[in-house]
């Protein structure tokens, strides 16, 4: 999956998290800020890591602002985020956990 433009997907509220996007050549770079990074921080890089690789996204931008959600809302957050930043849409949605 190629990233083409700026993206947003999620909120700062409590048990939400914030994505941004954005183009970047030859490099996947992940910043990842979170409130409960000292307790979760290994899972939440597993969640962007695995959601990232089933997405196939290897260059651009990756700023997740966690404010303690759950596995589920990082992944669904992140896919659409992605998507919105995308220039081809097709996925193969069962690559996907």
């Amino acid at each position: 999956m190629k990233i083409v433009r700026e993206s947003l997907a999620g909120t700062q509220e409590s048990s939400d998290l914030m994505v941004k996007i954005a183009p970047a050549d030859g490099e996947l770079e992940i910043v990842i800020r979170s409130e409960v990074i000292k307790q979760f921080g290994e899972q939440i890089r597993q969640v962007v890591d695995e959601t990232l690789r089933g997405m196939d996204v290897r260059q651009g931008l990756i700023i997740v602002e966690d404010k303690g959600a759950l596995d589920c809302v990082i992944r669904a957050r992140l896919q659409s985020a992605l998507l919105r930043a995308a220039e081809d849409q097709a996925i193969d949605w069962r690559k996907l956990s």
